[in-house]
């Protein structure tokens, strides 16, 4: 739509009401505000929910991978095998060997829950940019060493070179029972994934240690398996799974954490829904203010139509005008919304300080810190809702204006 000189002057004035007219500059500065903190509010909840979403699963599949094969009672049989067949299934990056028990650790008297988890050599070593205390590189086969998250450690008062104490409730049979097996190990290194419920209970070693521990000899009940697309492994795994069947259960992130991820999607579609409206709210306040426009320039517009403006003139004119006050408040909230959430986490901790109280608790959160990321396609989503609703808001108050009768309205004046 483009506009005359005429025409773009008439908008201008228009936009910027004069000094007799305050009440009209106030509804119009409103509507603006309206706009930029319904635009801000979509951007930054979509924003943390999309990045919560996406830390959480780079989180879970970095230590989880993108499925887990697991043997029905613990073990794979001929686990060397299947190894291979998953590593050669076309759309598989990487497989390999995992134990994961749950057992006890004490130290000094404290006692916690714990899941060891067995891992090769480079799996150990992914961790490494995760270490926030120790050397890694000293968690090898046969040391007597592991690597425990740091939640764990605070939490039995541990830290790098304490030697803790693992229990395994099924130890060895004797004329008297079953005795626990006990084995000392010093922690190497301290870890912190992010991810709170890791950071509490793993203890991480290598597999012959593992084995070790459990007295399973050179079994395997796990296998851990990363494809090219996270999205898609489970059609990616199907030749895995038929060939699977009955000696071992093929498992997806999706599967496994469903219950997390199902109920970020349905709030997220929720949390867009419930936002959205505000945007209306915000497309009202621009029709009012236009409403109030018209009505207060009905003599101005009979004599623009007695001098010779067109209809389709006064739409464009009035049409412009409330299309740009939404797409100053559509900029506006976008530049606020980015902002908040370049300084999200300084937020959250000066909120917390001024109420006193931890508005982000890892315990319940289970990231250490409030995520971000912005999706291109929705910011573009969002302010082509927000601009689509300003325009559909000046309609009526411009065909409003353009059906204006000169003659009526001058009769009277």
């Amino acid at each position: 739509m483009i506009l005359s000189p005429f025409e773009w002057t008439i908008a201008k004035r228009y936009m910027l009401p004069g000094k007799g007219e305050a009440f009209i500059a106030l509804v119009a500065g409103i509507s603006v505000g309206v706009v930029m903190l319904s635009v801000a509010m979509l951007v930054i909840v979509m924003s943390v929910m999309n990045g919560f979403r996406a830390e959480l699963l780079d989180k879970i599949v970095g230590l989880n991978g993108h499925a887990i094969v697991q043997g029905y009672a613990g073990r794979i049989d001929n686990w060397e095998g299947v190894l291979e067949d998953i590593r050669s299934t076309p759309g598989v990056t990487s497989a390999s060997p995992l134990i994961e028990q749950p057992l006890l650790i004490t130290f000094n008297g404290r006692a916690e829950a714990v899941i060891v988890r067995g891992n090769t050599a480079e799996d150990i070593d992914q961790l490494e940019e995760n270490v926030v205390a120790g050397d890694l590189s000293e968690v090898e086969p046969g040391s007597g060493t592991v690597a425990i998250g740091a939640r764990l450690a605070e939490n039995i008062g541990a830290a790098v070179g304490s030697t803790v104490t693992v229990i395994n409730p099924q130890g060895r049979s004797t004329p008297f029972g079953t005795v626990p097996r006990q084995v000392g190990y010093r922690i190497a290194a301290i870890f912190e994934v992010g991810v709170y419920d890791y950071d509490q209970a793993f203890v991480v070693m290598p597999i012959p240690d593992a084995q070790t521990l459990l007295l399973i000899g050179d079994q395997i009940g796990t296998i851990e398996v990363t494809t090219e697309d996270a999205d898609n492994v489970d059609e990616i795994l199907a030749p895995v799974t038929a060939q699977l069947a009955g000696r071992a259960q093929v498992s997806s992130w999706k599967v496994i954490n469903s219950t997390i991820f199902e109920a970020l999607e349905v709030e997220r579609v929720a949390m867009f829904f419930a936002l959205s409206i505000i945007v209306l709210v915000a497309a009202f306040n621009i029709l009012s203010s236009l409403v109030m426009l018209v009505r207060a320039k009905t003599r101005d517009i009979a004599i623009m139509r007695t001098m010779g403006a067109s209809r389709r003139s006064l739409l464009k004119i009035f049409v412009t005008t409330g299309f740009v006050i939404g797409a100053v408040g559509t900029v506006a909230g976008l530049a606020l919304g980015f902002l908040v959430l370049f300084f999200r986490q300084n937020i959250v901790g000066a909120i917390g300080a001024v109420t006193g109280q931890n508005l982000w608790d890892p315990q319940v959160r289970f990231l250490s810190e409030l995520p971000s990321k912005t999706d291109p396609a929705e910011i573009i989503g969002i302010s082509v809702l927000a601009l689509g609703l300003s325009f559909l808001a000046t309609l009526y108050p411009a065909m409003k204006a353009a059906s204006t009768d000169p003659v009526q309205v001058l009769r009277y004046e």
